[in-house]
């Protein structure tokens, strides 16, 4: 009896389908509670982010109307946790009744078809616009319980690899450039002190534009690793330790002490603009840069931090930025500059098996650009 179930005409079908979407388009499962004999799948990076595969009996309009307002209702949850804008879904229907008579393509973002066998799918004129090559996908060379073993095994092959690179991305491994920050942060406000040369060493080493254009260009670095009191310090040493370990483990060491470094300079460049003639320090421009790009890199493994994304982050962004503007002796020119320079530097820098090469060369233009006009702002626009 099991047999006869999961070898009919219409599993069998299930199963190519799945094989195809899984194995050769990359598409996870969604797993969505409550919902029966039909399975939801999304590849975000594909034109078609969603597709349902249906197989349950759909026999008239009204239940057709039914399975429409419940798409739309799951849409909107996906898109919610997904950071998406918009999302559209391709349902394939096995089981559609004669008795369906409305049109099912008059949402283009809610695309049909009605397939009643391989024939139909391997015919449709939206299946070959959408996915081209899945007709010569459906032909297998095996049969019966022997096509069941090779799908089943397929499929299960490819998830365990694709668990092996979300296992590489999001286990835990020793911040060791984080803590060095830390450390250095740490050490440039006590040992000063403790000489009894405080600020003098600020003097000599803030952020200051009139210093940097006089070609003190060193204070666009060493700025950073100075703070103001001690909870100046306390505050952002707090700061890169929770943003910091979390994305020198996902982005490696590389990528996060470049994308520190420049998130500084752009945020000291924003400083000098638009922050006049006083002196500034503090490591805050180069954290937003690291909290910018902890968005990107959520934005990519938007269906595991989507929530967190969406929930914690963005608001701790917006929160801060509105604070800085309430609040007198906070240089928000360096937290905006930070933040923009910190995201898209890790456009160009890309996260790892997400960001293709023309994604990554784009944001490397658009880095220059931008990095080239906060350069003009601080040095040239500034002076006049």
């Amino acid at each position: 009896m099991k047999n006869e179930i999961l070898l009919d005409d219409k599993n069998i079908i299930v199963m190519k389908l799945l094989h195809y979407f899984i194995t050769e388009k990359n598409y996870n499962p969604i797993i969505l509670q409550g919902v029966e004999n039909e399975i939801w799948l999304e590849n975000l990076d594909e034109d078609c982010k969603i597709v349902r595969i249906v197989s349950n009996y759909i026999h008239n309009d009204e239940q057709f109307n039914f399975d429409v307002f419940k798409t739309k209702r799951i849409m909107k949850k996906i898109k919610k946790k997904t950071l998406s804008f918009s999302l559209n879904v391709l349902s394939i229907f096995l089981d559609l009744g004669d008795n369906v008579t409305k049109e099912i393509n008059t949402n283009p973002n809610l695309l049909s078809v009605n397939a009643k066998d391989e024939e139909d799918i391997k015919k449709n004129p939206l299946i070959d616009k959408v996915f081209p090559d899945l007709k010569k996908k459906l032909t297998y060379s095996e049969e019966g319980v022997e096509l069941f073993i090779k799908i089943t095994n397929d499929i299960n092959k490819h998830n365990r690899e694709d668990a092996s690179k979300i296992e590489k991305v999001f286990k835990s491994k020793f911040p060791y450039f984080t803590y060095t920050l830390i450390i250095m942060n740490v050490i440039l406000y006590v040992f000063p002190i403790l000489i009894g040369k405080y600020d003098e060493i600020i003097q000599l080493f803030c952020i200051h534009g009139p210093s940097i254009r006089a070609f003190q260009y060193y204070r666009l670095i060493t700025g950073i690793f100075l703070h103001g009191n001690i909870l100046h310090l306390l505050f952002n040493c707090y700061a890169l330790y929770v943003i910091g370990s979390q994305l020198e483990s996902f982005l490696g060491k590389v990528k996060f002490i470049i994308i520190y470094l420049f998130s500084g300079l752009t945020g000291a460049l924003f400083s000098m603009t638009f922050g006049g003639n006083y002196a500034s320090i503090g490591a805050s421009g180069a954290i937003f840069g690291l909290m910018g790009s902890l968005v990107y890199f959520g934005y990519h493994y938007r269906v595991y931090l989507g929530n967190v994304i969406n929930s914690q982050i963005i608001p701790l962004i917006v929160l801060n930025l509105i604070l800085g503007f309430l609040m007198s002796g906070v240089d928000n020119f360096a937290h905006i500059g930070g933040l923009i320079g910190g995201t898209l530097i890790t456009i160009a820098l890309g996260v790892k098996d997400k960001s293709s090469i023309f994604e990554r060369i784009n944001g490397f233009i658009v880095t220059l650009i931008f990095l080239a006009f906060a350069w003009y702002m601080a040095f040239v626009y500034a002076i006049k």
